[in-house]
């Protein structure tokens, strides 16, 4: 039985040359995990974690390993299996490089990568188009006459193409409208459970992240300063300043918790 993809960040310290930005990070995913959230203010390491974790950025202290090897310095094999099993998807996703190139192509093309890596699946196009809000005539659309929101949406769709035991989402819908991302995240829960994809969230957007996540983890100053259900952290007494100001920021999303 192959193993299954774990991607661990343990006492994980990095940062850039003069700014030490994360602090001490231990986080654990693994394939077949519930969706698991990450929260803070901007400024507070996120993206720099996000890197870390797809090993574009080397720790300076700790370690960030895929199934117990460090993922900034894979063997080319290992490497290959690291990024057909954990995709990343950011805010960024998708710039189009080929005036020409459609829905259908971009998706067409991550499910072959899915069929060349063993990863092939029963979704098909218009399932995983209808898993991220877009009608089944969109695969004739090219990619340069979407919007971002739209274009973020079609690389959602690419990401669950490939079949992935861990997704890790950076700020992935930005550009949607805030009142289609509920009906968004309906749509994709039973697709990931299907998949049985593993989800790290990372987002600034606490409604999201309340309707994705059971447990999430609060960012600020490189470090998890609380940890739990959001609503709990949010509505709880004692509160971290962090956790406060987030609350304090978000008090719609606040009473919705209650």
């Amino acid at each position: 039985m192959a193993t299954r993809a774990v991607l661990r960040a343990d006492d994980l310290w990095a940062g850039y040359p003069g700014e030490q930005v994360l602090r001490g990070i231990d986080l654990e995913v693994r394939a077949g995990d519930e969706p698991v959230g990450i929260v803070g203010p901007s400024g507070a390491g996120k993206t720099t974690l996000v890197r870390a974790l797809q090993g574009g950025l080397r720790p300076t202290r700790g370690t960030v390993t895929f199934n117990d090897r460090p993922v900034h310095r894979l063997p080319r094999r290992d490497n290959k299996q690291f990024k057909a099993a954990v995709r990343f998807t950011s805010q960024d996703a998708l710039t189009v490089t080929d005036p020409r190139l459609t829905v259908a192509r971009s998706l067409a093309l991550a499910l072959g990568e899915a069929r060349k890596a063993g990863r092939t699946h029963g979704t098909s196009m218009n399932d995983l188009l209808d898993a991220v809000g877009l009608p089944p005539t969109f695969a004739g659309r090219r990619m340069v006459t979407l919007s971002g929101g739209e274009k973020q949406r079609v690389a959602l769709a690419a990401a669950l193409a490939t079949r992935p035991e861990i997704l890790v989402l950076d700020e992935p819908l930005t550009a949607v409208d805030p009142q289609a991302r509920a009906d968004l995240t309906r749509r994709l829960a039973p697709v990931m459970a299907e998949l049985d994809t593993a989800v790290l969230l990372v987002s600034h957007d606490l409604e999201l992240v309340q309707r994705t996540c059971g447990h999430v983890h609060v960012l600020t100053d490189g470090t998890f300063v609380a940890t739990g259900p959001l609503g709990s952290l949010l509505a709880g007494d004692g509160q971290h300043p962090t956790v406060r100001a987030l609350a304090d920021a978000a008090p719609l999303a606040v009473q919705r918790f209650r």
